[in-house]
């Protein structure tokens, strides 16, 4: 290796061999949710809830205060785990199942996700290739739990993908 030649790491995900059942994949860092991303998002996705965006309103609601849009926590939850664990090494998003929101999120709350494998088995139509189960868990900053999803995916072996990527 030279000057001109450096060593390059790319930052991906990990390989479905790579992946571990049982293991707590903890993304960080977590996410501070503001008013402008809740609003944002929430009109965005034409989503009028009251609840999301009248502040007037929601301040007589059951929980005193809008509530961040769950389909934000949802994204966000799922989005902190790309870099970690999918990040150029998942073919494809399979499904989202077992979806809850035990408690709200706020304005001002941080999200923080973890992951566990609870699941993996090779392709039985796709060489090379697996479906890997996932079950996400986002807390607050006090640890309270706000969002669970579980997500399947199919994910490249390390294998196959050098060799789809050699073979262009």
């Amino acid at each position: 290796m030279t000057a001109e030649d450096p060593r390059v790491i790319e930052q991906r995900g990990l390989y479905y061999d790579e992946l571990e059942e049982g293991v707590v994949y903890a993304h960080r860092p977590g996410r501070t949710v503001t008013e402008a991303d809740n609003v944002l998002f929430t009109t965005l996705t034409m989503n009028t809830q009251a609840l999301h965006l009248d502040a007037a309103w929601s301040a007589t609601q059951p929980f005193g205060q809008r509530l961040v849009n769950s389909m934000f926590t949802l994204a966000t939850l799922v989005g902190q785990s790309v870099t970690q664990l999918t990040q150029g090494t998942i073919i494809a998003q399979l499904g989202l199942t077992d979806v809850s929101f035990p408690h709200p999120l706020y304005h001002g709350d941080t999200l923080y996700t973890e992951t566990v494998i609870s699941g993996k088995r090779p392709s039985g139509s796709r060489p090379g290739q697996g479906i890997v189960t996932m079950e996400h868990t986002g807390r607050n900053q006090d640890g309270t739990v706000v969002a669970l999803a579980t997500r399947s995916c199919l994910m490249w072996t390390r294998a196959a993908h050098a060799e789809a990527q050699h073979g262009k």
